[in-house]
């Protein structure tokens, strides 16, 4: 029973909306559909994109997550991003006027953003949220324009405890507005939280489908493996043309490959993970007693105020195992 779908990747807003129709009939001849089946669409601002919403929404989509990054023009030219601000607000009007679950995503902790600045930009979001908004924190990435600038010291990252400041406020404000942070960079009121992504955090099954896809299944006979399509659209493309599918060979994952992964992916959630999962040893046990994890009921959770140091709690729980 397929209980969500999700077109997103690259921008699969610029498909013409009988190709998600066309999609969505294939997959109804090979697998039910849940009653309530989630189906979001990854959109950019752009007025060619938002004037397509109605007919995506006529195809089948019934949710969109829109890619603002910022409200600010100067900001999302440093993003590099194609929309400036009114194209911004404009794209969720209309999709806020079409679907009834619309998500939009801004990135924060930019170079020289202060505590006031970065107030008055989410506080103007949440004017046009409805129910569900994704707010990262800016991250150098291997690879990227921004490392290539910060490496020839032309960007300066923000400070660190600046950062965390501004994490602690979001999710203070958040809080307030009845969105409280059910992942450590989503938000989401109550019934609005992303079905699709939460089958990554809470480590079920799902299909990746496309160039550059992945996924998770659990074969028959209990095996578990990732994955993986060909990369290049080009490449994926010939080997559907003379394979009829375009996935590389199944990697299949050990019991520990299992555990380390569900422990990685539930520790982002608010709910946690089973308690049973990982062992109290005297290095969770200090964790737990200086108020880095916490264990409620059958449940194992990373304290919320120690979000912005997750990757450090993690790494000292898979070294425990």
């Amino acid at each position: 029973m397929i209980t969500s779908i999700f077109f997103g990747g690259g921008t699969p807003s610029l498909m013409e909306p009988e190709t998600v129709a066309h999609v969505l009939s294939t997959l109804k001849r090979y697998w039910p559909l849940s009653d309530d089946v989630e189906i979001t669409l990854e959109a950019n601002p752009t007025s060619i994109e938002s004037s397509k919403f109605q007919d995506f929404k006529d195809a089948g989509i019934n949710r969109v997550s829109v890619g603002i990054q910022s409200l600010r023009d100067e900001q999302l030219k440093f993003l590099g991003r194609e929309h400036n601000a009114d194209e911004a607000l404009r794209a969720l009007n209309i999709a806020n006027d079409i679907f009834d679950r619309v998500s939009f995503d801004l990135i924060y902790a930019r170079p020289d953003q202060t505590l006031d600045q970065w107030r008055d930009e989410l506080i103007e979001a949440l004017a046009y949220a409805k129910g569900h908004l994704s707010l990262y924190q800016l991250t150098i990435e291997n690879g990227t324009q921004f490392k290539t600038l910060r490496d020839s010291g032309r960007l300066v990252e923000l400070d660190y405890d600046i950062a965390g400041d501004m994490y602690a406020m979001t999710a203070e404000i958040m809080d307030g507005a009845g969105m409280p942070a059910y992942e450590i960079s989503n938000y989401a009121s109550v019934g609005n939280e992303s079905r699709h992504n939460l089958t990554y955090w809470r480590y079920q099954d799902y299909i990746g489908v496309g160039p550059g896809a992945h996924g998770r299944l659990t074969l028959p006979n209990g095996d578990r493996v990732a994955t993986r399509t060909h990369k290049a659209p080009d490449i994926w493309m010939k080997h559907v043309t003379d394979g009829g599918h375009g996935a590389k060979p199944f990697d299949y994952l050990s019991p520990r490959d299992q555990l380390e992964e569900k422990i990685m992916m539930g520790l982002r959630l608010r709910e946690g993970i089973e308690a049973s999962l990982v062992p109290i040893s005297p290095k969770i046990q200090m964790l737990l007693d200086n108020g880095f994890l916490k264990k409620e009921s059958n449940r194992l959770c990373v304290s919320l105020d120690k979000w912005p140091i997750l990757d450090s709690i993690l790494a000292e729980i898979l070294t425990s195992l």
